[in-house]
């Protein structure tokens, strides 16, 4: 196994932290979605589910535009930062 590869491996396996953190245009993989049953089934309803892929479109005044799932969606940053990535 390549070093670039061990590096990669080893930040996807160690590194979890919040949508809050991700750099615009990188896509993420959902690790989990944290907080109150309410305030998960409303992002799970959204499209922000483990395993999904997210991208950071832009972030303005502490609003995300992120893609999930093949939708675009607007969210606070208090809920940004209930998903895991």
């Amino acid at each position: 196994m390549k070093m670039k590869n061990i590096l990669k491996y080893i930040k996807e396996v160690v590194s979890v932290m919040p949508l809050t953190m991700a750099r615009a245009g990188e896509r993420n993989v959902i690790k989990r979605v944290i907080g109150k049953d309410e305030t998960r089934r409303f992002l799970e309803n959204l499209g922000f589910v483990s395993g999904a892929h997210v991208i950071v479109v832009s972030e303005m005044g502490g609003n995300m535009i992120v893609n999930v799932k093949d939708s675009r969606v607007a969210i606070n940053r208090d809920m940004a930062g209930k998903i895991v990535i």
